[in-house]
């Protein structure tokens, strides 16, 4: 007597199990979601806060600005050394949890706040030092339809 599975036996339990895996697997993609979501409005908290407490030490002036002076151009390399190098205010910056980036596309002084994300992936958020105005750089909506840019 042979005690082996037949080819067919074979078949049913793969077809059974791809059905559960697709049956779940959409559920998991919503948790994923959810998940980059609650990292994003975290982040956005953690940067929002860091950049008020480095302007109320600084007499109002917000990270990005060289030297503290509001007067030149603000960098993103002037937002990272005051904040992380010298500053030690962040152990580091802050990935957009959706693509993954810490660059700051910095908006300058003269310019108005994009109404829009930047159609680039290679910024992580968008940053304006003379209002304070950080924001993630991401197209789309959340799962409650709310823009993922409006965070």
């Amino acid at each position: 007597m042979n005690k082996a599975f037949t080819l067919v036996e074979i078949l049913i339990v793969v077809a059974i199990l791809g059905i559960l895996a697709a049956l779940t697997l959409p559920i998991f993609k919503d948790y994923i979601t959810e998940a980059k979501e609650a990292a994003a409005k975290d982040n956005l908290r953690i940067l929002r806060n860091t950049i008020e407490i480095y302007a109320a030490q600084h007499n109002g002036v917000p990270p990005g600005y060289p030297y503290d002076d509001p007067s030149q151009a603000p960098t993103h390399l002037s937002f990272m050394i005051r904040l992380i190098i010298i500053g030690k205010y962040l152990p580091e910056m802050p990935k957009n949890p959706f693509n993954g980036k810490t660059l700051l596309k910095m908006v300058l002084d003269n310019e108005d706040f994009p109404t829009t994300p930047a159609q680039t992936d290679t910024y992580g958020w968008i940053y304006k030092p003379r209002t304070k105005t950080i924001k993630l750089n991401w197209l789309g909506t959340d799962l409650a339809g709310t823009p993922y840019y409006d965070y």
